[in-house]
Formats: C-alpha cells, sequence, structure tokens
C-alpha cells in the first residue's frame, strides 16, 4: 500500500455539519482517494478510502439505505 502524505492537504466539512460537533471534513484534491477525519481531532488520524466507494457510502446514505442516526 502507498503511503499518502495529508500534511499539506486542504480539508473540508461538510455544509450538512450542525453545531453538535459530529463533524467528519474530507480532503478533496487526491486523486482516485478521499481522506476522511474527525473535525474534533484535526491532529488525528484520517482513513483514506478509495473514491468510488466513498461515492458509493455517499449515495447510500443520501437513498436512506442506513436508516436515521
Amino acid at each position: 500500500m502507498t503511503s499518502i502524505n495529508l500534511a499539506d492537504a486542504r480539508w473540508v466539512k461538510s455544509r450538512h455539519s450542525g453545531n453538535g460537533g459530529n463533524c467528519v471534513e474530507i480532503a478533496p484534491d487526491f486523486v482516485g482517494v478521499l481522506p476522511v477525519r474527525d473535525s474534533k481531532d484535526p491532529e488525528g488520524p484520517a482513513l483514506v478510502f478509495p473514491a468510488d466507494a466513498w461515492r458509493s457510502f455517499v449515495a447510500g446514505v443520501q437513498a436512506g439505505e442506513f436508516g436515521t442516526v
């Protein structure tokens, strides 16, 4: 597996994020992958997903496949 340097990543918080602190941020400027992190812990770890897998996950959330939280 190739390591991805996230030191200069531009992190973006979802426009759907509320003020309750349950937010994720993505770094959209990488080709083929999408880094995701907890906005409450910006120095903590990031998960890196294949871009296609992330798009499928988001589509599932939008379609209500995971119910409500």
